[in-house]
């Protein structure tokens, strides 16, 4: 294990670097979050993915030592991530009853059943970067903004009964709380005003009940007994708007970083030695759309790859180390590789109870958009070099604030 504690940068930056370092140490490492608060992360592709699932790991808040002993402020910046009510911080039978409200959503018969509808909203937006692009003058948009972040945003709403106003106030929100460089004060006021909008949303649906995700919610939550409490309701919402559309924000960001600064992988796809579904599992692997997810909790002192986790120590989940672990993937780890034999093996949408409920429409949609948008722009290249694309400023998120994209003569109205 590391001796001296990591401290992570609040403000994000590219985690590759460090991970390697911390992981050539072993798998696990201490580490020291905003506010000087300790704990652990696990790195290593192996340990991580048996610690996630390990029996002995909890969710609930009430197993996080310095919160129950009233050290961890109110303004803190990874609070939300202990103490929203929701499946991400519940176990057991309250984890299997709010994951069984949302799971029908998500079920492999009701994806399918979006794909046209996903199809629908790609070829839409891919008109909208194309206009984006006239209008510079030099064939130059920001490809997250106008279709990175709309495709998985539009989609999540419009399963919840989120209306359009309400899309763009959601995705500032959500930035703000998986932000880990925000002070207190603003911690605070972005929290509370999340919790507003969506108890807005709530109260319009309960008035005006549709056929979609948070009209359900609520009729479990109105039928009484112990199925659905309102601070589940709203918190089950805040889980799936950032989850929902964060990560495929940031997967499909990365995808299209990574096929242009490797223009090789275009080559496979192309003479049909991979599809596009091989670049979305390399994707996830190599650059894993979240770096260091807050937070589980040892029941008991647990040894995990060797090192000692005390009980209630929060520990973060190292997607993005574990990606790039070399005694998992190689001693090419590092090295994108769509062509990848045996395919790519993660742990970047989870593993155990907690496994990513919305994995399969991350994964159709981001494999529909991706193959649309190199079909329409086949010339398509990042229009600055890749070092200057600014980070997130968060260490949870892992990705860019802005991909400027260059389309190419074809396509561009």
């Amino acid at each position: 294990m590391n001796a001296t504690p990591y401290r992570l940068d609040p403000t994000g930056g590219c985690p590759h670097a460090a991970n390697a370092r911390l992981l050539a140490q072993g798998a696990v490492t201490p580490v020291v979050m905003p506010g000087e608060v300790a704990g652990m992360a696990v790195l290593g592709h192996d340990a991580l993915r048996d610690f996630l699932a390990h029996p002995d790991v909890a969710k609930n808040a009430q197993h996080f030592t310095a919160l129950s002993d009233g050290r961890i402020p109110d303004g803190w910046p990874l609070r939300t991530f202990a103490t929203v009510h929701g499946m991400t911080t519940a176990d057991d039978a309250d984890h299997r009853r709010l994951r069984s409200l949302v799971s029908k959503a998500f079920t492999a018969r009701r994806v399918e059943a979006l794909r046209p509808r996903i199809e629908t909203v790609t070829a839409g937006l891919l008109d909208r970067l194309a206009e984006a692009a006239a209008r510079s003058g030099d064939a130059v948009a920001d490809l997250r903004r106008h279709f990175a972040l709309p495709l998985p945003l539009g989609v999540i709403c419009e399963l919840l009964g989120v209306e359009e106003t309400y899309q763009d106030r959601l995705h500032h929100l959500s930035q703000q709380v998986v932000a880990t460089d925000i002070s207190p004060e603003a911690a605070m006021a972005a929290n509370r005003e999340l919790l507003e909008v969506l108890t807005t949303i709530a109260a319009d649906r309960a008035r005006h009940p549709g056929d979609d995700l948070v009209s359900a919610l609520i009729a479990a939550r109105d039928e009484g007994g112990d199925r659905l409490s309102q601070p589940e309701l709203i918190g089950t919402m805040v889980l799936l708007i950032i989850a929902g559309h964060e990560t495929t924000l940031n997967l499909l960001t990365n995808a299209v970083r990574a096929l242009c600064a490797h223009r090789d992988q275009l080559g496979h796809l192309r003479a049909g030695r991979a599809d596009w579904s091989d670049v979305v599992e390399e994707t996830l692997r190599w650059d894993s759309p979240v770096s260091y997810f807050p937070f589980r909790y040892p029941t008991r002192d647990l040894t995990v790859g060797g090192t000692l986790i005390p009980k209630g120590t929060p520990v973060l989940a190292g997607y993005s180390a574990a990606g790039r672990d070399t005694k998992a993937h190689g001693p090419d780890a590092d090295r994108f590789d769509i062509t990848r034999v045996p395919a790519a093996k993660h742990l970047s949408l989870g593993h155990g109870p907690h496994y990513c409920l919305g994995a399969p429409l991350a994964r159709m949609e981001a494999t529909i958009a991706l193959e649309a948008l190199f079909t329409r722009f086949p010339d398509l290249d990042l229009a600055v070099p890749k070092e200057d694309l600014a980070r997130h400023a968060s260490f949870v998120g892992n990705s860019v604030r802005t991909l400027p994209v260059r389309l190419g003569g074809q396509g561009v109205s």
